[in-house]
């Protein structure tokens, strides 16, 4: 089993301490995501886990042999070959082990009588066997496919791909090495929803151990088992999916908040006292004691998703229940086949639109037809009485300039009503401190999209088109930004790739295909239950027909209905339930002390003593993979009985 470890690792930038005596233990099998506030030194320590960041203090432990892929959040780019070409870099690892096991052989030959050499051989010709290295081309397809790419794009120069593809090139490469550990910060960022169910799956089947970062909670939610928060520079673990870890630390945070505002309160008196009394004679020794105290406390600290930020949208202007229409809309480039063909819709007060389909299919062409950025098309668009636009997509940020503060720029367009508003809304928007004190023209590109976004929430308007909102949004942001749309009183047409978002705001979905499109009149769910319908039907052999006229087989019991449970069958359901809570329980208290016993053998593998030792050393991985065992069955068990 192969695992990379740290022990008591620090890593301070200036006076500001990133990592504080953190441990840590990846391994094959472990299905780990990290989470803490932007800023709080994510992408820091899985820098430091895949080596290229050397910590200050502590140790990092990697077995030999184990190989490790790591892919940042964003700056790679590709050139100098075709995108098979660029793939099969992924391989290397291979090609040095053909070379090494061709070596071997050489040696081989002179002396035939070795067998060490021949043992040595042998156990490298076992290991490229069992990596899949000779099945590299169909790997290479496949996960080139399940990532997006078409197969006309394997013989197109690399430099050809926008940003995001190179990204994507640079995701499935890391994917393709089949590494022991795989470190992956922020991998949803570039991949519709497509993409990213390709990549759930593989990372569920996935043999290796795998740390992520991510906003997306419902790619979170499925692929990964525990959770380690980095938070003021400590890191904790936390066994089960991201929602369990949400519901343990909504606890925990209650319990921190109350202990922080309680210092809160004591910290307003001393001030106060020493303020009113610091220079009174009779008074000033015991000012200076409290004043003395205040230097010492260690203040407790609390995070931005624990600072209740909420907002809302300008008051929207009175628009009647049609908001648009869309007659016949007809939209292709360059005289090529239609990418949005013969379009109609109708969008109603209060509807909250999402459109779907893949890349390529139409969706942010659509958006700007609506939102009346484009008018090269072919088809009306007709708005209804007293409609007002507002239009969001990233580029939008490339008219944010000037030598003028963020917070200067938005309190010359913010209606007065919200200026005392912008330091909080700021703040949800991932703009803290002094943040808002920084020039336009200093800002990154994400930054100045996220302006965008809020420029526009600050404007008086009944139809917001969307395109993507949530990209460099944090999760908290993201539920920030998900309650004020959700309570926004006018219509909303929006475009994102991240489900869970998707979910919780969907009331109807558009799906587009290139010429083609398909109204779902629900929400997500709903969409994607009469999506998977009508691919069975599409798969299934047509039902008989009974003399009565009704269908034979497995449909036609379902579209009998169904009636009421009786009494006798509410009672037995609700004991089969209480049953449920009760093991529910049972298995929590199982989690948290293996999760304990968990902790402390980790803790015992990293003393010099015990890692240093080979046979105590192998004694205490085998104590750790029974109790990860135990505690990844409990685990599965608990999630089975709470779905």
């Amino acid at each position: 089993m192969a695992f990379v470890q740290f022990s008591q690792v620090s890593l301070a930038f200036g006076e500001r301490d990133i990592l504080k005596n953190v441990t840590i233990n990846l391994q094959t099998g472990s299905k780990v995501a990290l989470t803490g506030a932007n800023g709080s030194g994510k992408s820091t320590l899985i820098k430091v886990l895949a080596g290229l960041t050397a910590p200050d203090s502590g140790e990092r432990a990697v077995q030999k042999d184990c190989r490790i892929a790591y892919l940042p959040q964003s700056g790679l780019t590709h050139h100098g070959c075709t995108l098979l070409q660029e793939a099969d870099k992924a391989f290397q690892y291979g090609y040095d082990m053909q070379n090494k096991i061709d070596e071997l052989g050489a040696q081989l030959a002179a002396n035939p009588s070795n067998m060490q050499l021949a043992e040595k051989q042998a156990e490298l010709i076992q290991k490229l066997d069992d990596s899949g290295w000779h099945r590299r081309q169909s790997v290479a397809e496949s996960v080139l496919l399940g990532l997006g790419f078409l197969r006309t794009d394997f013989d197109r120069n690399t430099e050809e791909f926008s940003g995001g593809w190179q990204m994507r090139i640079a995701l499935a490469k890391a994917l393709m090495q089949n590494p022991d550990i795989l470190l992956l910060d922020e991998p949803t960022n570039y991949l519709d929803l497509e993409a990213r169910s390709w990549l759930e799956e593989f990372l569920q089947n996935y043999k290796g151990g795998f740390l992520l970062v991510s906003h997306d909670r419902y790619f979170l939610d499925i692929t990964i088992n525990e959770v380690y928060e980095l938070f003021n520079g400590e890191l904790k673990r936390y066994p089960g999916n991201y929602t369990h870890y949400e519901k343990v630390r909504e606890q925990e945070l209650k319990t921190l908040m109350a202990a922080y505002e309680q210092q809160q309160q004591e910290i307003q008196k001393l001030e106060d006292f020493i303020t009113r009394f610091g220079y009174k004679a009779t008074k000033a020794a015991q000012a200076q004691e409290y004043q003395k105290k205040l230097e010492k406390m260690v203040r407790i600290e609390i995070p931005e998703s624990l600072k209740k930020i909420h907002f809302t949208f300008p008051p929207a202007p009175h628009a009647g229940r049609l908001v648009l229409r869309l007659n016949g809309i007809t939209k292709s480039y360059d005289g090529h086949t239609n990418v949005l063909n013969n379009l109609d819709l109708t969008l109603e007060n209060g509807q909250r639109l999402v459109v779907a389909g893949r890349n390529g299919a139409g969706k942010s062409t659509l958006l700007r037809i609506i939102a009346g950025q484009d008018s090269a098309f072919t088809g009306e668009v007709v708005p209804g009485a007293g409609v007002k636009v507002g239009y969001f997509s990233q580029d939008n940020a490339e008219t944010i300039k000037g030598s003028c503060t963020i917070l200067q720029y938005l309190e010359d367009i913010a209606p007065l009503e919200l200026i005392p508003k912008l330091r909080d809304m700021l703040g949800a928007f991932l703009f803290r401190g002094d943040d808002v004190f920084k020039s336009l023209d200093i800002l990154s590109g994400g930054e100045k999209s996220r302006i965008a976004l809020l420029q526009l929430l600050l404007s008086p308007v009944n139809l917001l088109v969307l395109d993507e909102p949530t990209n460099h949004l944090d999760l908290h942001s993201k539920d920030v930004l998900l309650q004020a749309l959700r309570d926004f009183g006018g219509t909303v047409v929006f475009v994102s790739h991240d489900r869970g978002f998707i979910e919780q705001l969907a009331t109807q979905v558009l799906h587009l295909e290139p010429g083609k499109s398909m109204y779902y009149p629900g929400d997500y769910r709903y969409y994607l239950e009469k999506t998977e319908q009508a691919l069975r039907a599409a798969s299934e052999p047509a039902e008989g027909v009974a003399e009565d006229g009704s269908t034979q087989g497995g449909l036609a019991a379902g579209a009998r209905g169904r009636l009421p449970p009786s009494w006798e069958e509410q009672k037995k359901l609700e004991a089969e339930k209480r049953k449920k809570e009760k093991e529910i329980k049972q298995l929590e208290e199982q989690i948290t002390a293996l999760e304990e016993q968990k902790t402390q053998l980790e803790n015992k593998l990293a003393d010099p003593q015990v890692y240093s030792n080979g046979e105590k050393a192998k004694s205490v991985q085998r104590e750790i993979e029974e109790v990860a065992k135990k505690l990844e069955e409990a685990t599965e068990r608990w999630m089975e009985i709470a779905e």
